[in-house]
């Protein structure tokens, strides 16, 4: 594969999530990982997540980790044929509500990138753009999109290949074709 990490991003319902899983599957070998950062608080995310799991189907194995990405990219991607993360955006949120420090953010997002260097198969990873609507009118609004901001600066600046959906259409934006 000529690209080992890929970023998938674009706008809410978009079709980043089923870009990336198309593009995965095209991977073979039977030791796929879907990465999984939600932590469902509610039934319709319950919903949500049922629908994802049904659309992946048997060939995957979901790791549910909302923090510790990193962690699990270093120590999984050895045997694994292709990691999938779904998705950078709450992964963030959930930083921020571990986190009260927003360095404490940055210094994770930079051991993913030190992981997804380092990592042996083939990540993609989702990220929605929250950067192109109005500005948020309070204050943590504003430091979630900032903070989201950052992360997808970061991850598509070490990623090989960044794809922007658009009405569930990819456009690959890194490297230019």
């Amino acid at each position: 594969m000529d690209h080992k990490i890929t970023l998938v991003i674009g706008g809410c319902r978009s079709g980043k999530s089923g870009f990336a899983l198309d593009e995965a599957n095209g991977i073979g070998g039977p030791e796929k990982i879907f990465l999984a950062t939600s932590v469902p608080r509610d039934p319709e995310m319950d919903r949500r997540v049922a629908k994802h799991q049904a659309e992946r189907g048997k060939d995957w194995q979901t790791v549910e980790e909302p923090v510790d990405i990193h962690e699990v990219i270093e120590t999984r991607s050895e045997k694994a044929d292709v990691i999938l993360v779904d998705c950078l955006t709450l992964w963030t949120s959930n930083l921020m509500v571990q986190e009260e420090d927003e360095s404490k953010i940055f210094e994770y997002t930079e051991k993913l990138v030190k992981a997804l260097k380092k990592s042996q198969c083939p990540v993609f990873l989702v990220a929605n753009e929250v950067g192109t609507g109005i500005v948020p009118d309070n204050a943590l609004a504003r430091q979630f999109r900032d903070l989201a901001g950052f992360v997808n600066q970061r991850i598509a600046g070490a990623a090989d290949r960044v794809v922007l959906t658009v009405a569930g259409i990819g456009v690959q934006i890194k490297p230019k074709e």
